[in-house]
């Protein structure tokens, strides 16, 4: 998770790639905000909407896009710590052409409207970020999932019929397994990329819940997570082989924690693109 040894690891991943100092301030600037996600050659058209939705402790301010015809399963994204912004926006449309009706949400919606800060460079921002995290627990957490999961059923453009999916980046890793075991009957796929506290030795750890879920689940995991908390992989492995729920869990070599979304500093878009084909090849065979 986004922490002062993660941004220490990232900085120096980026000094290593030989970057010029206005390249290294462009990238800490969140320039990756200019890179344009690619489109899949089939892409759907799509319709989009910012709204509130409401849930027991408020009113969410979120994104909704989805196909412009017919009946999709629905998907909700909890973004990273950093928070509904441009890059998650662009995400939902990119998942939603591929054929899927797609909530993504301000988590912080408690405290303060989306956006949140305007930058991805953890270091200049976490006095602003760190206390929002700490207003997030494991209850707020299922009851916006079941208020956000609800919302989407209540869409004309959401097939009821077919199993919803989750997916969760950073800080959004854990709400996606809180989300699956809150809701096991309607989530039936779940994918965490550079998730953090997946693994703890709380009695809350979201890795105690696997046996509540019945989603077939992705970790793509950071390297350097891996490097720090090794033993969570396998742990995760150990505890969905158990409950025989499929699980691919793969640590990606070269990419840094938060290396998935496009406006991120270290940003790694061939490991990034491979991490989305995973996600499309999970929800295409779990999503049924």
């Amino acid at each position: 998770m986004c922490d002062e040894r993660t941004v220490a690891e990232n900085t120096d991943y980026l000094r290593g790639k030989k970057l010029t100092r206005r390249q290294f301030g462009a990238v800490s600037a969140g320039a990756g905000l200019s890179i344009l996600l690619p489109r899949a050659a089939n892409a759907q058209a799509v319709s989009e909407m910012e709204l509130d939705v409401t849930t027991p402790d408020g009113v969410a301010d979120s994104y909704f896009v989805y196909p412009s015809s017919g009946t999709h399963p629905g998907v909700l994204i909890w973004p990273d710590a950093f928070g509904l912004r441009p890059a998650k926006r662009q995400i939902a449309r990119r998942l939603a052409e591929s054929g899927y009706s797609v909530l993504v949400v301000n988590q912080y919606y408690r405290s303060q409207r989306a956006p949140i800060v305007n930058t991805t460079n953890f270091s200049e921002v976490s006095g602003i970020v760190r206390p929002l995290m700490a207003t997030l627990n494991p209850d707020t957490q299922t009851r916006d999932a079941q208020a956000f999961i609800d919302f989407l059923d209540s869409q004309p453009s959401v097939d009821s019929n077919r199993k919803m999916g989750t997916m969760g980046y950073c800080m959004g890793g854990p709400f996606t397994m809180r989300t699956a075991a809150t809701l096991p009957d309607r989530v039936g796929a779940a994918a965490s990329f550079h998730g953090g506290g997946l693994v703890t030795d709380q009695p809350d750890s979201p890795h105690l819940l696997v046996p509540q879920m019945k989603a077939h689940y992705l970790f793509a995991i950071a390297a350097n997570d891996d490097e720090n908390q090794p033993e969570a992989k396998d742990v995760l492995r150990d505890a969905f082989a158990q409950a025989g729920l499929p699980a691919e869990i793969e640590v990606y070599s070269g990419a840094m924690h938060g290396w998935c979304p496009p406006d991120s500093t270290v940003y790694h878009e061939a490991q990034a693109e491979r991490a989305w084909s995973r996600l499309l090849a999970l929800f295409e065979n779990a999503l049924a």
